[in-house]
């Protein structure tokens, strides 16, 4: 199947604008193989009914993909996600199901929010509700289906629409937050599509999945006329129809961000999305402000896992040529011991390796483990850039520092401007005077979106740094002071 489009809630701003340090949107990601789900059949079939049962109405899966064993069971889950990030609609629902435990042999993987966060991305695909084949199906029936593929998709989706809107309505604010923001995440890797996609599910003229206004499942989920079935008078599914809030502001960013992969259309689209009201062209200046401040929700997937222990991978794929001229600068340009002292922070070693041959394959197996990739023993550019992310998330200051610097130099990452501001400061808040003394130039210089000129915060910044023994800024302080002391003996 094809890609899903997606969609970011601008949840992930956490910098200023850019700065001379340049960082890249998510890291450079695992190359991801495709799982080819299996189609519906062709032929005619009757228009869906709610009261069939799932045995007719369901689109047909392929044989099992997981097993009663441990091992067979991850390795399925790993080939229903590379296709789900890839936009596949079917793996997207199959997994919904397998992380709600539908099948008693799944209960072990069992959790709500991933159900719930793929449940959501399978609603926002175009895949299952892009009609394929439309005929004139008698007098009063207007314009249906053909196909059996058009027929079951629209099964699926009206269920998926329920089961999400079930899992929702039982979780707290924070777990609500914790499914969209791994939604948006998960677009933010699909480059314009994706973005796109986001555009949608905030713009009020689409459905809440960023369906025509038109679609039935659409209309019978917000309880408007036109839906014909019980939940329609009930009001509708409103726990899934509101994970998205729908905004102009918004809506107006994940176009621009679109825009700024590059992708023609997406200039197309956002000049429609400015015409489409008298006063969206007024949100220009605002957005892109926004813009160059925004960065995902996550440093890349949560590597989180249910009880089961198969933890949750990211099986986005590396984007284009500047993610893989990044990775290749790793061997040359970013010292070792920067990664074996994440290794030592994540507890994978006892030492701090030098090499990457002082590594054992038990402890690169590790860390695939942690990180959810497969174990062949064999530590990659990817795993390393991963092992410095992974350490900056869980906290290490020094990881938070080099990664900092390695979007600001497109080293691993391809450069970004956001992310690297945003790394700066966690490792100043940690004390870190290195990090200080980056952000005082921030500052001083002033980078369009990211920080504003601010002569005294970077004084401020850059006295601290000095004061913390950092050598350039405390050189830089002499420098001043003596400069002071001269005009005061004048």
């Amino acid at each position: 199947m094809s890609q899903a489009d997606g969609n970011n809630d601008g949840r992930g701003s956490a910098v200023r604008s850019r700065a001379p340090v340049a960082i890249a949107g998510v890291a450079a990601l695992l190359v991801a193989a495709t799982l080819s789900m299996a189609a519906c059949g062709e032929g005619t079939q009757t228009f869906w009914r709610k009261g069939d049962s799932a045995a007719s109405n369901a689109c047909p899966r392929p044989a099992a993909l997981t097993g009663s064993e441990f091992n067979a069971q991850e390795t399925g889950l790993r080939a229903l996600r590379r296709a789900a990030f890839r936009g596949d609609f079917f793996a997207q629902l199959e997994l919904g199901s397998r992380y709600a435990a539908v099948r008693a042999t799944d209960k072990n993987i069992e959790d709500p929010i991933e159900s719930s966060v793929w449940l959501a991305m399978a609603l926002a695909n175009e895949e299952g509700f892009a009609p394929i084949n439309r005929v004139e199906r008698g007098v009063f029936g207007g314009f249906r289906p053909l196909s059996k593929y058009d027929d079951c998709r629209a099964w699926e989706r009206d269920t998926a629409y329920q089961r999400l809107n079930n899992q929702l309505s039982q979780m707290t604010r924070e777990e609500q937050e914790a499914v969209r923001d791994r939604v948006i995440y998960v677009l933010s890797t699909q480059d314009a599509q994706g973005f796109r996609t986001l555009a949608r599910l905030h713009d009020g003229l689409y459905g809440p999945y960023g369906e025509p206004e038109d679609n039935r499942q659409a209309r019978e989920a917000q309880g408007r006329p036109g839906g014909g079935n019980d939940r329609n008078r009930r009001g509708g599914a409103w726990a899934a129809v509101n994970l998205f809030q729908r905004n102009d502001v918004d809506a107006y960013l994940y176009n621009y961000l679109a825009v700024q992969t590059g992708d023609v259309g997406a200039y197309v689209l956002l000049k429609d999305f400015e015409r489409s009201s008298p006063h969206r062209s007024r949100y220009g200046a605002f957005v892109e402000a926004k813009a160059r401040q925004w960065v995902p929700p996550f440093e890349f997937y949560p590597n989180t896992a249910p009880a089961s222990g198969v933890p949750f991978s990211d099986e986005s794929r590396p984007r284009g040529d500047a993610y893989e001229y990044a990775l290749s600068r790793m061997a040359g340009e970013l010292p070792f011991i920067h990664v074996g002292r994440a290794l030592r922070y994540l507890g994978v070693v006892d030492t701090v390796p030098l090499r990457p041959e002082d590594l054992s394959k038990r402890q690169i197996e590790t860390l695939e483990a942690m990180l959810g990739h497969p174990m062949e023993g064999r530590l990659s550019y990817q795993e390393r850039v991963r092992a410095i992310q992974l350490a900056a998330v869980n906290g290490s200051s020094e990881a938070q520092l080099v990664l900092a610097v390695m979007y600001a130099e497109g080293i691993g990452v391809p450069p970004d401007y956001a992310r690297a501001f945003h790394w700066f400061e966690q490792a100043a808040k940690q004390g870190s005077p290195e990090a200080k003394f980056a952000l005082s130039s921030y500052f001083a210089l002033g980078v369009a979106g990211v920080a504003d000129q601010d002569k005294a915060e970077a004084v401020v910044l850059r006295i601290e740094s000095a004061l913390s023994g950092f050598g350039p800024s405390a050189a830089r302080l002499q420098a001043v002071l003596s400069q002071v002391s001269r005009s005061q003996r004048r």
